[in-house]
């Protein structure tokens, strides 16, 4: 069976703002099959202005607090990009690129949808690194 990769309405160029980005990201991960005990917290970073387009750079950080351990042991960032093209019309929606810490692969949220596992796989390496230390 074919895994279906779910992906929402991306805002217009025109449309954009900060805050809209930061909405839209966070309606995306409602999208992911992420199990509830993970919680995040996103932030924007920064914008990046370039020759043929303009760059938002977000962050959220997952981990999965316990009431044993309010603070995680270890988080796993994932990163989010959203790209405004000076090349296309502004009536043209957005571009959305995500990778995460662990990772220089760069993915698009409508070729590939966030795997729990990836999360979990980078919190277990880094407490597997901090009891080596």
């Amino acid at each position: 069976t074919k895994h279906v990769i779910k992906n929402i309405q991306w805002t217009t160029a025109k449309n954009f703002t900060v805050e809209r980005g930061a909405q839209q990201i966070e309606e995306l991960i409602s999208t992911w099959n992420i199990h509830e005990s993970w919680l995040y917290h996103s932030e924007f970073l920064e914008e990046e202005e370039l020759k043929d387009s303009k760059r938002y750079h977000y962050r959220t950080c997952w981990g999965i607090p316990t009431r044993r351990k309010p603070i995680p042991r270890a988080t796993a960032s994932v990163y989010f990009v959203i790209v405004i093209s000076k090349l296309k019309p502004d009536t043209a929606p957005v571009e959305v690129f995500y990778r995460l810490e662990s990772s220089r692969l760069i993915r698009r949220p409508e070729e590939c949808q966030l795997r729990e596992k990836w999360l979990q796989d980078i919190v277990e390496n880094k407490i597997v690194c901090a009891e080596r230390l």
